[in-house]
């Protein structure tokens, strides 16, 4: 007889575990707060305009490849390679600076801005590169039982990366580059970690192998939701059962097993196997009472920058806009130094600008563009109130105005705002975190919270705050690794 599994939480983490399991045999069921599937990876549809709500891209897509072929599904995906990957405007500069794949066609990007572009861009990736193939087997596809076997693990790395599980991203981009304008750029990933490269071990730097030479970074046709919408049909088709408006508030236990999760309304949800999607420290504090995770220890850990989102459906195309973009300041370090526990919004922002229409134009009606914005922000421990919302709004849009000379308010034809509270409330993101918990030392490997439950033995987690982290290929790697907890536990059926 088959094992029944409850699933809490239909973000891309939980999906892809209901997809391995019920293809294996599991029963899945899955219940979820938000009135659709998705999780952060969702849509925003209005007036006529689709817009991706939180991830707009993604790299390593050969773990979505692996994903689909371990359940022996054809890949119903259609991917698009960005090129450029992205561009970057500095508030000094007119002419943006364009990230190519194309080493030869970047190094031209630099043309007077770094000396020996190119002899040291080759070394740089070369060196992520030894350090992502150095450890991509090591400590991102592996399961960890403890904090020593995690260490044990550790001492496969070769010595040659230890240096940089001690310095910051931003020190590695010094010692390789002159100019400000290439370290800027290329510390951009660590903001993809929510977090600053100042904060960020230079150990991530193998991000920059990933976009720019291992995998690039990808586009899904028809909008990025269609992750969320395959596999929701590849689900159901294989028996899953999904419940919205359903939030999961308490547990019933007896001894070392889960018995049952009430949900906010009293109905009792029972199963063999319970998995959360949730934010798994935040869960284990909020729901299961954890006194190592009360809200005073919540919040004394590392979590990543919120999100403030704008979305802007406007009328005419926007020729100064690519897919992806970013818009910065000239006090870069201030900034990244102080954005995200400031309790005032930024006067000068930065921010990022994604038009999905330049690749998917069934994305916004014909001759107009959708166009979403980004702006990292402190999490609500540090800017509880966002009753300025639409004058940062309006800064934003009037700092991106002049940049792209075009009057934004007079072709707007809709308009959306999301702050760190409407995140919060919306899908269950602590204090607004867009991304979970940080990825300093002290919150990696085996200092995450763990994907199985530390004391009720039928209870696991997926997701980004457990391992391996945060990002859509790490989640769906995440869907692999609690799999195999749930294989070496239940056994395959």
């Amino acid at each position: 007889m088959s094992k029944k599994v409850l699933i809490i939480g239909t973000g891309l983490g939980a999906l892809a575990t209901a997809l391995r399991l019920s293809s294996r045999g599991y029963s899945v069921e899955m219940v979820e707060k938000y009135h659709r599937a998705g999780g952060r990876l969702n849509q925003l549809e209005k007036d006529g305009f689709t817009f991706d709500m939180g991830p707009s891209f993604f790299s390593m897509s050969y773990e979505f490849e692996e994903l689909f072929r371990s359940c022996n599904i054809p890949n119903p995906l259609q991917l698009e390679a960005l090129d450029p990957v992205y561009s970057v405007r500095f508030a000094n500069r007119k002419k943006p600076i364009l990230i190519y794949k194309d080493l030869q066609k970047l190094a031209e990007e630099f043309l007077g801005i770094e000396a020996d572009f190119e002899v040291k861009m080759k070394a740089y990736l070369l060196a992520a590169k030894k350090m992502f193939h150095d450890t991509e087997d090591i400590v991102i596809r592996k399961n960890f039982n403890s904090r020593i076997d995690y260490l044990l693990k550790l001492t496969r790395v070769p010595l040659r990366h230890s240096p940089k599980m001690f310095r910051s991203m931003w020190k590695e981009l010094s010692n390789t580059f002159q100019s400000e304008e290439a370290r800027v750029i290329f510390s951009l990933v660590a903001f993809f970690l929510g977090s600053t490269p100042f904060h960020t071990p230079a150990v991530y730097s193998l991000l920059t192998y990933t976009e720019l030479e291992h995998d690039g970074y990808w586009n899904v046709k028809g909008g990025m939701y269609r992750i969320v919408e395959e596999l929701q049909r590849l689900n159901t088709e294989r028996g899953v059962k999904f419940h919205f408006n359903t939030e999961i508030t308490s547990v019933q236990t007896t001894g070392g097993e889960i018995n049952s999760f009430v949900d906010s309304n009293g109905k009792i949800w029972t199963a063999d196997i319970y998995i959360s999607n949730s934010d798994a420290a935040a869960f284990r504090g909020k729901v299961l009472k954890r006194e190592n995770f009360s809200d005073k220890k919540l919040d004394a850990m590392e979590w990543t920058l919120a999100p403030f989102t704008i979305y802007l459906g406007v009328k005419g195309k926007i020729p100064h806009l690519n897919h992806h973009n970013y818009f910065l300041g000239s006090n870069f370090k201030e900034y990244a130094e102080t954005i995200f526990k400031t309790s005032v919004s930024p006067e000068k922002p930065y921010y990022y600008v994604n038009v999905s229409s330049k690749s998917n134009p069934e994305c916004a009606p014909e001759g107009c563009e959708n166009i979403f914005i980004l702006c990292p922000v402190p999490d609500l421990r540090h800017k509880p109130d966002w009753s300025d919302s639409n004058n940062f709004a309006n800064t934003i849009l009037q700092d991106l105005s002049n940049r792209i000379d075009i009057d934004l308010d007079k072709v707007t034809l809709t308009k959306t705002i999301l702050t760190p509270l409407d995140w919060q409330n919306q899908f269950n993101l602590y204090q607004g975190s867009g991304l979970g918990l940080a990825h300093g030392l002290n919150q990696v490997g085996a200092w995450r919270p763990s994907n199985k439950d530390e004391k009720f033995k039928n209870l696991f987690y997926v997701g980004a705050s457990t391992t391996p982290g945060t990002g859509l290929p790490m989640v769906v790697i995440s869907s692999k690794l609690v799999m195999e907890r749930i294989e070496k536990d239940y056994g395959s059926l």
